[in-house]
């Protein structure tokens, strides 16, 4: 992914991660974060046209995972899973053992596919925001 895409990914975002978006997503923030986090979002094309996104990095002790989404015309084809298997594997190439997903508790898609990954959910802490 490079900012060149923004329009387009903003675009499946809105259809997809909506609820998820804040000023955070500007072009010149999602800007900085992929200048910070170099190669390590992607997108998936399917004749010339971003069908699917994911925005990953590194703080440099964890790795995250943000905006993973697939054009609902593209689900259930494994393009979600190599997305996020390929953002994994970059994380880990940069010596980061773990990797975080914040995912919605309401997000019925997004649930069991992350445990499907293989990621656990975590009863044990709770995500404080501070604007």
């Amino acid at each position: 992914m490079t900012i060149e895409d923004y329009d387009e990914v903003f675009a499946l975002w809105q259809i997809t991660t909506k609820r998820a978006l804040s000023s955070a997503d500007s072009r010149e923030n999602i800007s900085k974060y992929l200048n910070h986090n170099r190669g390590m979002s992607l997108v998936g094309i399917v004749g010339g046209k971003i069908i699917a996104t994911v925005l990953a990095g590194h703080d440099g002790r964890r790795g995250f995972i943000h905006h993973m989404a697939v054009s609902p015309d593209f689900r259930r084809k494994g393009i979600g899973s190599k997305l996020a298997r390929e953002a994994d594997k970059r994380i880990k190439n940069e010596g980061i053992a773990k990797t975080h997903i914040f995912c919605y508790k309401n997000n019925t898609l997004g649930q069991p596919f992350w445990r499907a990954m293989g990621f656990s959910k975590r009863d044990d802490i709770d995500v404080f925001s501070y604007d």
